[in-house]
């Protein structure tokens, strides 16, 4: 047997893997590892120091979390709007569960982290870290599950994720904002009013959106608002639908759906994984035992594993009893329960806020430490519980009998 594999067949698992949505999940995980062992390893000080090195005026990693951050940002922007209008929750009767769970995936980890760190005042800025589901890792890890998992039960993590991220933007932009350049952002909010105005009048080139995005996000940056709301502003702008006379057919190449298929594989396999790399790695060099201790700590990866799995579940329980909504189809209670527990994965978004949240690059590691925690738990027990209640197909019989 041959031990040489053509070149087409390399092609050809490369591009399965990358037009695989969960692939991104798992590139994830793999860069979040590596980044833990490089900020432990004698490659340490050059790897913090390389994150610091200035690139006009920012520094390598504020442009990573200001500029990059922008880009997937915009991506998140484009997603909601695409299923809020013509996707999985362009209805009432979609949103309803995914949306109320999501709403209770966000408090209950909120309360959960205020409890635990309701005497450390200096602490509660952070309650919103434990907040958000990342699902590129929670969908990483339902693919390892096959098709053990209902297809229904994805479609409504994804659809929880994207108004989970909704009420990121809105968190991010309400509480995680500083000093305000009243100039900076009146410039913004007409620039905001000029590319809606491009909407209105039905302008589909892509390009003219583009260049003022980059406008936009200058003047957000400027404002003291982060910049990557800019993102969010410039997709919900971006037309979803081409002018009217159209045939239906050729919507595919609206200027939102151009844009988004084009920066899907950027984003899940570039920016994202710069993001984790360049923001997941902690030292634990000279740290005891205590850090794993503390109320921040504790308060993270608490609401994580905790916060979200009683949120969701507790939430989609309560809608059901109710008679309000019904469970996905051919789902049981039990792949319910870890698809709530897969909600507690919150690595991107999660540290984003964190790194919102504090300045103290010792705080911030008390949270890195908490969301991985949080993260490798709620996606271990959540994968566990599937396996458990997944139920793979039977195999046809084909004895004729």
């Amino acid at each position: 047997m041959s031990l040489l594999v053509s070149p087409g067949r390399i092609q050809s698992t490369l591009r399965n893997f990358l037009d695989n949505e969960a692939s991104g999940g798992l590139v994830l995980m793999a860069v979040a590892a590596l980044a833990m062992l490089t900020a432990n390893s004698p490659l340490a000080e050059s790897y913090f120091n390389a994150l610091y090195v200035d690139i006009g005026p920012l520094s390598l990693l504020h442009w990573i979390n200001d500029g990059l951050m922008a880009v997937f940002f915009l991506l998140v922007g484009l997603e909601i709007k695409r299923e809020m209008l013509d996707g999985q929750l362009s209805s009432w009767s979609r949103r309803i569960l995914p949306g109320a769970a999501a709403v209770g995936g966000m408090l209950f980890p909120a309360f959960i982290y205020t409890f635990v760190n309701w005497d450390h005042p200096a602490s509660l800025r952070g309650w919103a870290i434990p907040t958000a589901t990342d699902i590129a890792f929670a969908l990483g890890v339902i693919s390892l599950l096959g098709n053990r998992v209902p297809a229904s039960l994805k479609i409504f993590l994804v659809a929880l994720a994207i108004i989970d991220d909704l009420g990121a933007v809105i968190v991010i932009g309400l509480f995680y904002t500083t000093e305000i350049s009243s100039l900076a952002l009146i410039g913004a909010c007409l620039m905001a009013g000029l590319l809606f105005g491009l909407n209105r009048r039905k302008v589909n080139q892509l390009w003219l959106y583009l260049s003022l995005g980059g406008v936009l996000w200058l003047l957000v940056f400027i404002s003291g608002i982060h910049a990557t709301v800019a993102g969010v502003i410039l997709a919900l702008v971006i037309p979803l639908k081409l002018t009217p006379g159209t045939p239906e057919a050729n919507h595919a190449e609206s200027p939102l759906h151009r844009l988004e298929h084009f920066l899907q594989k950027p984003v899940a396999f570039v920016i994202v994984p710069i993001f984790g790399f360049a923001n997941a790695g902690v030292s634990l060099a000279g740290t005891s035992l205590d850090l794993f201790a503390e109320p921040l700590t504790i308060g993270v990866a608490a609401g994580l594993m905790l916060g979200k799995l009683v949120g969701v579940l507790g939430t989609v329980a309560l809608f059901v009893k109710l008679r309000l909504a019904k469970l996905p189809a051919m789902a049981t209670w039990g792949q319910m329960t870890g698809t709530a527990l897969l909600c507690g994965v919150g690595f991107t978004m999660s540290l984003f806020i964190g790194l919102l949240a504090f300045d103290d690059p010792a705080v911030q590691d008390h949270v890195k430490i908490g969301i991985l925690i949080g993260s490798l738990a709620s996606g271990l027990l959540g994968a566990a519980v599937l396996l458990i209640f997944g139920r793979k197909p039977k195999s046809p019989n084909f004895s004729g009998r």
